[in-house]
């Protein structure tokens, strides 16, 4: 199984950040087509990020594509673009709040699946989650999962504790993969080193970074 130490986010719609993604030293990439990418650019970053994974080498990275909710507008055709493309290891599905999103999801493409975990539901069904028979992994999305949960930004992340204890402990149980949210100041390199070892010790594979 390949490491998932470092994760990086790159938006889809932005040619540079996807050129430059290329030459960066992440063991995955994540191609973002939800929340990085604005409605009117979806369609745009969407026909952009089929054409780049299929012409350009990224190496040995793993190559995930976030794609938009089958709720939205724009999941649907996500799904479509990239359910068998040769250039995509994988298939992030966000706000994943049970098993039944998952499967949703695995009718339509036949790529390995990922899940964000990023919402109290889907902590709490984190288990049957990760017991889903094509999860290859699970991501945190600690700043969403924060506010809907009112909690209070803290450097120990000590509000946070319940749901990505509990996270661990499903992905660990099924034997999947689980990477940790991202550290928002990214200038504070000291902060970043604390919160990586604090995943660390916790038991996450790694972390994802923007």
């Amino acid at each position: 199984m390949r490491p998932v130490r470092s994760v990086l986010y790159i938006p889809a719609s932005k040619e540079r950040a996807l050129e430059k993604a290329r030459e960066l030293s992440a063991d995955a990439i994540i191609f973002d087509l939800e929340d990085a990418v604005s409605p009117e650019e979806k369609g745009r970053a969407r026909a952009l990020l089929s054409e780049e994974l299929a012409a350009a080498d990224f190496g040995a990275r793993l190559r995930l594509v976030r794609v938009n909710g089958l709720e939205t507008p724009w999941g649907a055709a996500d799904l479509l673009s990239f359910a068998n493309h040769p250039g995509v290891d994988g298939v992030l599905v966000p706000k994943v709040n049970g098993a039944e999103d998952l499967e949703a999801v695995a009718r339509r493409v036949a790529k390995p699946l990922w899940a964000m975990l990023e919402t109290a539901k889907g902590c709490l069904n984190a288990g049957a989650i990760a017991a889903h028979g094509r999860l290859v992994g699970m991501v945190m999305g600690t700043n969403d999962l924060g506010r809907e949960l009112g909690a209070r930004v803290r450097a120990d992340r000590m509000p946070l504790m319940a749901a990505l204890g509990v996270s661990v402990l499903a992905a660990r149980a099924e034997g999947k993969l689980i990477v940790d949210g991202v550290f928002n100041a990214f200038r504070d390199e000291e902060g970043l080193r604390a919160e990586c070892e604090q995943g660390r010790d916790m038991g996450f594979d790694g972390k994802t970074l923007v």
